[in-house]
């Protein structure tokens, strides 16, 4: 069982940035694809980015291209979500995911960090 644990979420001006950290625990964090979605209220579940265990290769949501970069550090269980340039529109809550093959899954999710983006 893979628990994560996410912080970094606040209260940003549009154009500042954040720092998302996600700490996993309870498994081979190596051989896990992860994720971060991001939902806001009245909207559907985004995946924003995953980064692949192999190759550590990297998907991006067009809407964040650009100006959110992922990253992991598999001795740090820890996966990361630098957020540059923000707008109001990227406001939700960031939650990352876990899975073996197909992070559209999610097998394991944490609580998630609110990020709100004021204009």
């Amino acid at each position: 069982q893979v628990q994560l644990v996410e912080s970094g979420g606040g209260l940003v001006q549009a154009g500042g940035s954040l720092r998302l950290s996600c700490v996993a625990s309870g498994g081979t964090f190596s051989r896990y694809d992860m994720g971060w979605f991001r939902q806001a209220p009245g909207k559907e579940r985004e995946l924003v980015v995953s980064i692949r265990w192999i190759g550590g290769f990297t998907s991006y949501a067009d809407s964040v291209k650009g100006r959110f970069t992922v990253s992991r550090d598999n001795a740090k269980n820890t996966v990361y979500l630098q957020m540059s340039n923000l707008k109001p529109e990227d406001t939700a809550l960031y939650y990352c995911a876990a899975d073996t093959s197909n992070i559209f899954v999610a097998r394991y999710r944490g609580q998630g960090t609110q990020v709100t983006v004021s204009s």
